[in-house]
């Protein structure tokens, strides 16, 4: 996984130990790689996407844009460890799709989970296998406590008329 803007921004004298602390918070099932990084603003504000490949099924790539808080405007605005929860998802067949163990209620799989904040908030992929369809649906969304978000993006993968191969066989 990259280390994000906002690790490297959250450098100053100031803020050494609050990185520190938040370092461990990342938690992730699949791996990030950033690939992206638009700036927005004078303020040091930037976009960022990530590729995250599903660790359970193989040639499948999200791409998740989201927004990064700059220095300046942690200065200027306070609220010092925690970002928006604003994010979008791009999910795209990249190879051969090999589908391991996967979940497959309703519910889905956690693909991938960040914090987005010192201890509250995290920005999650969640995988659900759509049986009648033969697709698989990818949410990006964020979690929090409470007063959890309405943003939230979607992307599907159909695996109608494609070479799939099921570990497990198909269900």
């Amino acid at each position: 996984m990259t280390i994000r803007k906002s690790v490297r921004s959250a450098s100053l004298a100031g803020l050494v130990a609050a990185s520190c602390l938040s370092a461990p918070l990342t938690i992730s099932s699949a791996l990030a790689e950033q690939v992206g990084e638009v700036g927005v603003d004078w303020l040091g504000n930037d976009i960022l996407i990530d590729a995250v490949s599903d660790p359970k099924v193989k040639g499948v790539t999200c791409h998740v844009a989201y927004f990064d808080r700059g220095i300046i405007d942690r200065l200027q605005k306070g609220n010092w460890f925690e970002d928006p929860s604003n994010a979008s998802i791009a999910c795209r067949q990249t190879g051969p799709i090999t589908i391991g163990d996967i979940d497959l209620d309703e519910n889905g799989d956690v693909v991938f989970k960040e914090s987005r904040s010192l201890i509250w908030k995290s920005l999650v992929v969640n995988r659900i296998y759509d049986k009648k369809n033969d697709t698989l649906i990818y949410l990006v969304n964020s979690q929090q406590v409470q007063d959890g978000s309405a943003k939230m993006a979607i992307s599907t993968v159909p695996l109608f008329g494609q070479e799939v191969i099921w570990e497990n066989g198909k269900p």
